[in-house]
């Protein structure tokens, strides 16, 4: 499974919403998002909707506006955004019941329990982060990073 280039970067942008939660500009304008996380802006903009209209983010209008997280960042996790993006994390196309062609072995196929396996093993990782262990993360292995934009 590949994450596409869209799912990347609406990961990066609700991490920056991540790290900015608690402060007092917590509402971020969309061009700050793009440049701290280097996202053409106008990818960015339709991903900020759709991460609106699915329940991620909220905007407020005006002079001070912006994005923010519309829930706190330990309840969000990659997993979810992944599968909001990208769909199924199945390994195979036949997997999910979606053969690319037609295959002999549907039904009686030895590798199924390979790729249930897979993508058991896929989603506990990504299920198991959360944007704040990204924040928490980030802040251990970079630390002059957190300093340098304070």
């Amino acid at each position: 499974m590949q994450l596409t280039q869209r799912c990347q970067y609406a990961l990066r942008a609700l991490f920056e919403l991540a790290k900015r939660t608690g402060e007092a500009d917590a509402v971020v304008p969309a061009g700050e998002i793009a440049s701290a996380q280097a996202i053409p802006k106008r990818f960015l903009d339709g991903i900020l909707l759709e991460l609106r209209q699915a329940g991620f983010v909220d905007s407020r209008r005006g002079k001070d506006g912006g994005f923010f997280l519309k829930r706190p960042r330990a309840e969000v996790s990659v997993g979810e955004i992944i599968r909001f993006f990208n769909g199924a994390m199945a390994p195979v196309d036949c997997h999910q019941g979606r053969p690319e062609r037609d295959c002999p072995l549907i039904g009686q196929c030895v590798f199924l329990s390979v790729w249930d396996e897979a993508q058991a093993a896929l989603e506990g990782v990504y299920d198991s982060i959360s944007l704040q262990e990204l924040v928490d993360r980030e802040q251990r292995l970079f630390p002059l990073r957190q300093r340098a934009r304070g």
